[in-house]
C-alpha cells in the first residue's frame, strides 16, 4: 500500500468559499454573516470536487491520502477565537463526509481552531471531537497563527503543554503546518512554508520537549524545509548547545515527508535522514500544479522521484511508502486493520 500522509481539500465547492466570504464580511457587518454553518453541498457534489484527487490516486498509483482543509485557508491571523472555531469546525465536516464517503482514498486531517494569543488549551474540545466522534487520525499544528509574524512563544515554550499532553494520550500526530502569510515580505508557499518548517525544528533542537513528552510525534512537511540540506549546521548546533546528538535529541519523535519537488532534492533527503524518519507524501494538490518541461511530467508526482532513489532497497522503499506511516499514525494503522488490511511484517 502506499500512503501519501500530506493532501489538503484545494477542490471545495464554490459554497465552501461563499460561506468564507459571508463570514469574513461579517467582522465589519454582523448583518452579513452566514446564519448558517449547513452550507447546503450535497453528497454528490463534494464526491465530484475530489475527482482530481482521485484521477491522480489512480495515475500516479498511490492509494490513500491523508487529507486536511486547504492549509493556507486556515488563516489563523484572520478574526477572533470565534471566528476561527466556526470556521475550523465547518472545515473539519467537511473532510470527514468524504472520508466517510471515501474511506479506501481518504483518512481525516484536522484542523485547529487557534488563534494569535490566545493559549494553544483552546484547541482541545475541538481536537477531542474530530478524533473521538469522528475518527480523524491526525491534526495540523500551526506555530505562527499571526500569518508571518510569529508573534506566539515558540514550539517549545510551556503554553503549548496541555494541547501536546492531549495529542499524547489520543496518539494523534502533528503535522507542523503554517497557513496563509499576510507579511508581504514572505510568500506563503515559497517562502513562509520553507521557513516556518525550517524555524520549528530549530525550536525543537534548542528546547528539550521530547523529555517531557517522549511519545509526541510531529511531522515536519516539505522535506524539513532547508533542515537536511544543513543537516551538518544542525549537528554542529546541538553539540554548542551540549544538547545530545539529533539521533537521540530529535529523531525518535520527528519525521519528515517527501514534498520536495526534484529528484535530486529526494535524493538528498534519502541520503541525509533515516529512512525510518521519511514518510512518502505529495501534498496533492497543494503548492505547485503544474508540469515540469524537464521530465514532462508534474512537479508533485513525488512517488516517481522515490522510485529512482538507487539507494533505497525495498525494505526501505516499503518503510517510506507504507511502513513509517502506519507507525506514526496509529489510528490510521488501526483503521487500516480492521478494514482488513494488517501491517505486513
Amino acid at each position: 500500500m502506499i500512503i501519501d500522509i500530506h493532501g489538503h481539500y484545494t477542490t471545495e465547492p464554490p459554497a465552501v468559499g461563499q460561506f468564507r466570504d459571508k463570514q469574513l464580511a461579517g467582522l465589519a457587518d454582523r448583518a452579513r454573516r452566514p446564519v448558517t454553518t449547513d452550507l447546503g453541498i450535497s453528497d454528490e457534489a463534494l464526491r465530484k470536487s475530489v475527482e482530481p484527487q482521485l484521477a491522480f490516486q489512480k495515475s500516479r498509483g498511490s492509494d490513500l491520502t491523508l487529507f486536511s482543509p486547504r492549509a493556507a485557508g486556515m488563516a489563523h491571523h484572520v478574526g477572533t477565537e470565534a471566528t476561527s472555531l466556526e470556521w475550523t469546525r465547518v472545515s473539519n465536516d467537511l473532510i470527514h463526509r468524504i472520508c466517510t464517503m471515501l474511506p479506501d482514498n481518504f483518512a481525516a486531517v484536522g484542523q485547529l481552531p487557534q488563534s494569535p494569543g490566545v493559549a494553544p488549551a483552546h484547541c482541545i474540545p475541538e481536537l477531542e471531537r474530530i478524533v473521538n466522534e469522528l475518527g480523524f487520525v491526525g491534526v495540523n499544528l500551526n506555530p505562527d497563527p499571526s500569518g508571518g509574524y510569529w508573534t506566539d512563544p515558540p514550539l517549545t515554550h510551556r503554553q503549548w503543554y496541555p494541547l501536546y499532553e492531549k495529542l499524547c494520550q489520543l496518539e494523534v500526530p502533528a503535522m507542523i503546518h503554517v497557513s496563509s502569510s499576510c507579511n508581504p515580505a514572505f510568500h506563503h508557499t515559497g517562502a513562509h512554508y520553507i521557513n516556518a518548517d525550517t524555524a520549528a525544528f530549530m525550536q525543537l533542537l534548542q528546547g528539550d520537549l521530547f523529555r517531557d513528552f517522549p511519545t509526541l510525534k510531529l511531522v515536519i512537511p516539505h522535506g524539513g524545509g532547508a533542515v537536511p540540506y544543513h543537516w551538518g549546521r544542525y549537528r554542529g548546533l546541538a553539540q554548542e548547545m551540549k544538547k545530545p546528538t539529533l539521533d537521540q535529541h530529535l529523531m525518535k519523535n520527528v519525521f519528515f515527508d517527501t514534498c520536495v519537488y526534484h529528484l535530486p532534492g529526494i535524493e538528498l533527503l534519502a541520503t541525509v535522514i533515516p529512512v525510518d524518519n521519511i514518510l512518502f507524501a505529495s501534498e496533492m494538490l497543494g503548492a505547485v500544479k503544474g508540469i515540469d518541461p524537464q521530465t514532462g511530467h508534474h512537479y508533485d508526482d513525488t512517488r516517481r522521484y522515490v522510485d529512482q532513489v538507487a539507494a533505497l532497497d525495498g525494505v526501505a522503499r516499503h518503510k517510506i511508502f507504507e511502513g513509517n506511516a502506519r507507525r506514526v499514525y496509529p489510528r490510521l494503522d488501526a483503521q487500516l486493520t480492521r478494514r482488513g488490511h494488517p501491517a505486513p511484517h
